[in-house]
């Protein structure tokens, strides 16, 4: 028998580390060539890590909630045959959804680039280092109050309100930086570590709020009409032996895409190193899911190609994936807008964090029956509000204001989204 030391392989391009959300294997247990032995979060996704050979598990090397890092040993399996123990190297194969996405990953920035040798080995995820670089930071300089001393967004930030906003500076000394305050426990208290998708949620939350100045516009939209059209529709596709359910999110999609095409600004990300508006010429519609691990933006791409009904099916299986923990990594990246709703959970309306670093995120609300005005007469429609979040470095009010009211004609006057389809 011989040992294999198995080495975390490349999770795309510019990721250099994850955390390790669970373990799938145990010192002694047998495993099979491609059987999963952990999943590995990066700062697009969980990933799956699989077994490159069949063996038994020697050791595992790190525990659940520790950071994994690239090319470092992962598990070390005994193996038959002869393979010497460095056989894994930096060549072991990477997992296939990682490998598939590697082109989608690449519009990250590598974490680090650019920085000296010293702050590469500082402990901190890419997260946290580019959003060091952003600010002209030197992680080297940054005391780390994570495990290992790792350096935390939180780090970060309290570096930059210590030394303001001056570019290239050493960070204030941890003495000058007030201290974050314990949080004491009671008996019966219970304490619940930030972990995995919850971690990263806090973590994007925290870089979108603190980077950019939010603003909110909302309006309400009377969707009669539009209601009107979906049971049409479902109707024509029930006798046609189509499947397909049309829920409102094809309609909201369609309609933000007329309008981003008119308002372009919004249909874009914000470079914060080159401090540049990226406008986008595809329209990938980040869709936010509600899952057990907390929220996940799956992104339907290309979104102004599809039919109402591929977008249908689309939403449901980018649904169903995120829920089952099944979403790729191009599937979660490459957005330029986004749209979130909690359907008949949305209450009347909320202000959403921007999914960064797009500059704008429409929530859409609870749709039910109010009374209205129409033509001097009090009435009964099918009323929902809309709330547009941006970012207004780069998005100014009266332009978030003509863009809901563009997507509200195309959803009041819903036969006008075949127009622009065509």
């Amino acid at each position: 028998m011989a040992t294999f030391e198995f080495k975390l392989p490349d999770l795309g391009e510019g990721v250099m580390e994850g955390e390790l959300v669970k373990w799938h294997v145990k010192a002694g247990d047998v495993v099979k060539e491609d059987q999963v032995l952990a999943e590995v979060m990066t700062d697009k996704a969980t990933v799956t890590v699989p077994s490159p050979k069949a063996g038994r598990v020697v050791s595992t090397h790190g525990k659940e909630g520790d950071i994994a890092k690239v090319h470092h040993p992962l598990v070390t399996l005994e193996i038959d045959g002869a393979a010497p123990a460095q056989a894994a190297g930096h060549g072991a194969a990477a997992p296939a959804q990682a490998a598939a996405a590697a082109p989608a990953q690449a519009q990250a920035t590598a974490p680090a680039a650019g920085a000296s040798a010293q702050a590469s080995k500082v402990l901190a995820t890419p997260v946290t280092r580019r959003m060091a670089r952003e600010h002209g930071l030197d992680l080297a300089t940054i005391p780390g109050s994570g495990p290992q001393g790792r350096v935390t967004k939180a780090d970060v930030v309290a570096a930059l309100e210590g030394g303001g906003e001056q570019k290239n500076v050493v960070a204030a000394p941890a003495q000058a930086r007030p201290a974050v305050p314990a949080v004491s426990s009671g008996r019966a208290d219970e304490r619940v570590p930030l972990r995995g998708l919850r971690k990263k949620i806090a973590e994007k939350m925290v870089r979108s709020k603190f980077t950019m100045p939010h603003f909110a516009f909302v309006e309400e939209v009377d969707a009669t009409d539009l209601v009107a059209l979906r049971t049409r529709l479902n109707a024509q596709l029930a006798a046609s032996g189509d499947n397909t359910k049309l829920n409102y999110l094809p309609f909201i999609i369609k309609a933000t895409i007329a309008a981003l095409k008119k308002f372009p600004h919004l249909n874009a990300n914000f470079d914060e190193a080159a401090q540049e508006l990226v406008v986008r010429g595809e329209y990938n519609i980040g869709m936010a899911v509600a899952t057990p691990d907390g929220l996940t933006v799956a992104v339907v791409k290309d979104a102004d190609r599809l039919t109402l009904a591929e977008i249908a099916r689309e939403t449901a299986r980018l649904g169903a994936a995120a829920k089952e923990r099944k979403l790729k990594l191009e599937e979660l990246t490459g957005g330029t807008f986004t749209i979130t709703s909690l359907g008949q959970s949305g209450g009347l309306f909320a202000t959403p964090i921007i999914n960064h670093p797009e500059v704008g995120i429409m929530g859409v609300h609870k749709l039910k029956k109010r009374p209205a005005v129409v033509k001097d007469q009090i009435v009964i429609r099918d009323m929902m509000n809309l709330s547009l979040s941006c970012d207004h470095r780069v998005i100014d009010g009266s332009v978030a204001a003509d863009f809901v009211y563009e997507v509200i004609k195309y959803l009041e006057k819903p036969d006008l989204l075949f127009l622009a389809m065509a």
